[in-house]
């Protein structure tokens, strides 16, 4: 039998209060989504005066940087790459995403164990917030 590492419930609570606490700090509102290993929704926060519509692309994006293993802008950089672009139907679900905002959390050994996302701001501010969640969740991973 084979088992992974992924993120719970507390580790989404722990990316999910920094974000909210930095976002505080700067006057802002937006949703945060959290995946676990295999992109699915652990837990979502909209901030009052997020934007409704921000709550499926933040949980699209978290699903992306989950099973991507990598950032959302990444892949929205690739698809308007003339020289690699490709059709974002590719991956076969209608979830993926290539906007930014969307990070993958990965542990030590540097396996993908989950995502944050961030969405209802300007991209590379939705990847911004996004980082602080993943880097608060990776700092407990650390000995």
């Amino acid at each position: 039998m084979r088992s992974i590492a992924t993120l719970d419930l507390q580790d989404a609570t722990v990316a999910i209060d920094a974000v909210r606490e930095s976002l505080a700090l700067a006057g802002k509102a937006a949703v945060i989504a959290v995946a676990d290993a295999h992109g699915d929704l652990v837990l979502l926060a909209r901030l009052d005066g997020a934007p409704a519509t921000s709550v499926t692309i933040a949980t699209n994006k978290a699903w992306t940087a989950a099973t991507q293993g990598g950032t959302t802008r990444a892949i929205g950089a690739r698809l308007r790459n003339a020289d690699e672009a490709f059709d974002i139907a590719y991956y076969g679900d209608r979830r993926a995403c290539g906007w930014g905002g969307g990070v993958a959390v990965v542990d030590r050994a540097g396996a993908v164990i989950g995502a944050v996302a961030v969405s209802g701001l300007p991209e590379l501010e939705d990847e911004r917030f996004a980082m602080i969640g993943k880097d608060a969740i990776e700092s407990r991973l650390r000995p």
